[in-house]
């Protein structure tokens, strides 16, 4: 995922990043009252008083709104930029048409720039708003002191904004590190109870089946006798088979582990793998889930499909996650499920997603597992 998309302006879900971003964003909106104090004073008459209070509540208005908008990746473009432009105009506007103290609308939008555009955007967009605010001062015969302060206030703060976001984004990539080094470390230590459950229990176990056996053997003259070991024998059996089944979950293999098992079980097969991931790594339950269907979809492809190649795409964007599993075989109809797909639809329908399963659009066969995250967790 790119740098703009993974960003957020901090908080660990949309609503909390948007009252924190307001929040700090209101300290800065006090400056707006020598707007207000110009309008009160008696220097704007008639119909240019009116336009300057429209002007006025329709920026806080507008910068507000940028401020709040999403900044998922799918909201960013429909949204926060079209509402970046409108408060841009409307600074550009009100700096041109009534100068002195409305010179200072440009900064406020170099802020938005620095804590909403890509770096090399965001520093075209303050050389922008230095130009505008130079030019409309010149046009408006301000003097040469109060144009060096304003100028200097747009590049210092659009620097100095800039850093804080990529302080933030840095922070945000460091906990997203810590998460994946918790994950790592949690599936070491069951991977290590796995071990110890199959060295200690399993062994123990299997001895125990065996010296039942063994005295049953010895042990058939007397039916009584016979009965007890019997059912110590079937106890021993169904508790080693409990123990391989919790071995089996605790070596629950993750998404990688299963997309790189995919790629060696495709080329052995004769099929080329053509494997791509997109975004952060996927929340544990999604990593499981996504991991049986890579296993699931992978194993239909070896199988059925006489495949030259196979195309596996992950995608997460930190609203919903995306499995793509499609491969160039026979793709024939009539198409049934089968009870390895079966079970995975009912475990992605669990998590509040859906599976969509059936011939390719060109050819093939096509897996796709949609899973928005808020319903998985």
């Amino acid at each position: 995922m790119s740098w703009t998309n993974r960003f957020t302006f901090g908080g660990t879900g949309e609503t909390s990043s948007r009252y924190r971003r307001l929040y700090g964003i209101s300290f800065g909106m006090v400056y707006l009252f020598l707007l207000v104090a110009e309008i009160l004073s008696g220097e704007f008459h008639g119909a240019k008083a009116v336009w300057a209070w429209l002007s006025l509540i329709a920026f806080v208005i507008s910068y507000l709104a940028t401020v709040v908008s999403p900044r998922s990746m799918t909201e960013r473009s429909r949204s926060t930029y079209p509402l970046l432009a409108l408060t841009t105009a409307q600074a550009v506007v009100g700096a041109l048409v009534f100068g002195g103290g409305w010179l200072a609308l440009p900064i406020y939008v170099t802020v938005l720039f620095a804590m909403i555009l890509p770096p090399r955007r965001a520093g075209f967009g303050i050389a922008g708003m230095l130009a505008v605010v130079v030019g409309c001062g010149l046009l408006h015969h301000s003097d040469g002191t109060t144009l060096l302060i304003l100028g200097l206030e747009v590049v210092t703060l659009g620097m100095l904004f800039i850093g804080v976001r990529n302080t933030r984004l840095l922070a945000g990539q460091l906990r997203e590190a810590q998460g994946e080094v918790a994950r790592l470390a949690a599936a070491d230590e069951r991977l290590r109870i796995a071990r110890d459950l199959h060295d200690l229990l399993g062994h123990s176990l299997s001895l125990i089946v065996l010296k039942s056996e063994l005295a049953g053997r010895l042990a058939e003259d007397s039916p009584k006798v016979l009965q007890e070991i019997q059912d110590i024998e079937s106890v021993a059996r169904k508790a080693l088979t409990e123990v391989r089944e919790a071995v089996t979950g605790y070596r629950q293999r993750s998404l990688p582990e299963e997309l790189d098992n995919a790629r060696t079980v495709l080329r052995a097969a004769g099929v080329e793998p053509l494997v791509r991931v997109s975004g952060t790594p996927l929340p544990g339950l999604l990593d499981g889930l996504f991991g049986w269907a890579v296993r699931e979809g992978t194993t239909n492809v070896v199988r059925h499909a006489r495949a030259r190649s196979c195309r596996i795409e992950v995608t997460y964007d930190g609203e919903h996650a995306i499995l793509e599993i499609m491969d160039d075989g026979r793709g024939e109809e009539p198409f049934r499920l089968g009870s390895g797909l079966q079970g995975l639809t009912e475990r992605v329908r669990e998590a509040g997603g859906n599976v969509e399963v059936g011939p390719g659009a060109k050819a093939g066969f096509r897996l796709r597992v949609l899973v928005p995250v808020g319903a998985a967790a």
